[in-house]
């Protein structure tokens, strides 16, 4: 099977179509991401005062535009820590520090903790236990991809958790500080993964992301009391929605096909997945190159400002019976359709992994909304 996919692509010809594309243009990303993040502060502040402005009926209509605002916006600015992963260490050390203070640090999701990302990368790595990223959801009953969906709840609190709790125990505890490395310090979705040692600088790069995320914990704790609660709830709101609207998206991003074992490279592009269509609506729960998941797994390190042009490159030039064809989704609920119906047929009809495309798209690479 794996050689007959291989027949249907070929890396070095779709890379000859996109060489030109791998350089990172900082202004963009300096321009991008202010601009969300300040704007995205703006609206959560707003929410107080809103009522200063507005009366009446129109202001729970007013409250909940800016709630969804703010929560769109802070998702695009917290996806820019899947490209701090892909970015050369030279040139961006700026936009990592102002990237963490802005956002990391404040959202609890300092950089460090999206290091094990790299392991999603490692092709024999991709869809094993050495993927922290992967879940065999197309082998599982459907109940498992709701669950995912649910954590949104518990994962704030996890979050807070870990940088009051569990960091301060940490600093006085050597077994516990083991402990916390390995099975709390990363963004992953597979629960037993265990993250690996990154180095020293990687270490120091912790401890100090951890400081400054526990001082932050403490002042944001103690004004929230003060305030009555209401800013810790109103937090918790957010970032609830924040996750729902990832783990969504995360839903959609692959087929989940694979089963432990290892896969071969056109097994793992094809269980990964494209939403090029509608982008007025697509870049709201997909932003900063995540709805280019299959175009970002061919070209790790390619800029997300640059998947989309590669994507039609790609399209325009790569053969009409090149696999690639086969990533395209334009539904994020139709693709979540599909693994649900995999997940809930697993029995009678066992998955039979990325290469079967019996519910995959018509000549153009599209599927039903």
């Amino acid at each position: 099977m794996s050689s007959a996919l291989s027949s249907r692509f070929s890396f070095t010809q779709a890379k000859s179509l996109v060489k030109d594309l791998s350089k990172p243009n900082p202004k963009i990303y300096w321009t991008d991401f202010i601009a969300t993040i300040l704007v995205g502060h703006t609206a959560f502040a707003a929410m107080d005062r809103v009522h200063v402005i507005v009366q009446g009926p129109a202001l729970w209509a007013t409250q909940v535009a800016l709630f969804c605002l703010v929560a769109v916006l802070y998702m695009r600015a917290a996806m820019f820590i899947h490209e701090l992963v892909h970015l050369p260490k030279e040139g961006f050390k700026g936009f990592r520090i102002a990237w963490n203070l802005l956002c990391g640090i404040p959202f609890l999701i300092p950089s460090f903790l999206y290091y094990p990302h790299v392991d999603h990368h490692r092709r024999k790595h991709y869809g094993t236990e050495k993927d922290g990223e992967y879940l065999d959801l197309s082998h599982k009953p459907p109940a498992y991809s709701l669950a995912f969906i649910l954590a949104a709840l518990v994962v704030p609190i996890a979050g807070f958790t870990r940088f009051l709790v569990m960091t301060p125990l940490a600093w006085v505890s050597p077994s516990f500080r083991r402990w916390v490395e390995q099975h709390a310090s990363s963004m992953i979705i597979d629960v037993f993964y265990i993250r690996g040692d990154f180095g020293e600088e990687a270490r120091k790069t912790m401890r100090m992301q951890e400081v400054l995320c526990f001082f932050w914990c403490c002042g944001f704790a103690t004004f929230g009391l003060m305030q009555g609660g209401i800013p810790l709830i109103k937090g918790y709101l957010v970032a609830v929605a924040l996750i729902t609207i990832n783990n969504v998206r995360t839903l959609g991003a692959h087929r989940w096909t694979g089963d432990g074992n290892a896969m071969s490279f056109e097994e793992q592009l094809l269980d990964t997945v494209d939403y090029p269509h509608r982008p007025w609506f697509t870049e709201l729960w997909g932003p900063i190159g995540t709805r280019y998941h299959a175009t970002h797994h061919l070209f790790p390190s390619m800029p997300y400002h640059n998947l989309g042009i590669a994507h039609r490159r790609l399209m325009e030039g790569l053969p009409q019976d090149s696999i690639y064809r086969d990533v395209v989704r334009v539904s994020l609920v139709g693709a979540i359709g599909e693994l649900w119906t995999r997940s809930r047929n697993r029995k009678s009809s066992p998955v039979s992994g990325p290469a079967d495309h019996s519910s995959t798209n018509s000549e153009d690479g599209k599927t039903a909304a």
